[in-house]
């Protein structure tokens, strides 16, 4: 199990990385298409910082190993896939092309994955393991 746990975890770190390199380069126009058109932040400032965000949670998922470290790490890379979902529900209502995701249907359809990523997140790092085991000791305490 901590070896399938360990690759997904360098995996999903790699996925984020790769995906915040593109934020900041050759994707920049189609991650504007996740951006809700009601955010009151300009759409290319936005797409910047979550690439920054995204790259650093991916370096951060390549290199932090340990407990509990490894499963508060966790937390935020579910967390922050929970923060983006507003944008790719925006994108399925507003109908806005990204991605190839050119119809209500594959928009929709790409909803439902969200949530794998917040299961890959906290799998990956034992996050559910480590505040149980966290909550544990300060109950024995």
């Amino acid at each position: 199990m901590t070896i399938i746990r360990n690759a997904g975890q360098a995996l999903l770190g790699a996925v984020l990385t790769f995906a915040g390199i593109t934020h900041l380069t050759v994707a920049r126009d189609e991650f504007q298409a996740q951006v809700p058109g009601w955010f009151p932040i300009d759409a290319d400032f936005v797409v910047l910082a979550s690439g920054v965000v995204e790259i650093s949670l991916g370096v951060a998922l390549l290199t932090v190993w340990r407990q509990p470290a490894r499963g508060v790490l966790g937390l935020i890379v579910a967390g922050f896939f929970v923060v983006i979902f507003p944008g790719n529900v925006a994108q399925w209502l507003e109908h806005k092309d990204g991605f190839g995701l050119d119809t209500d249907t594959k928009r929709l359809v790409r909803l439902f994955f969200q949530p794998l990523l917040v299961l890959w997140a906290l799998a990956a790092t034992d996050a559910i393991g480590t505040v149980r085991r966290r909550l544990r000791s300060r109950v024995g305490a």
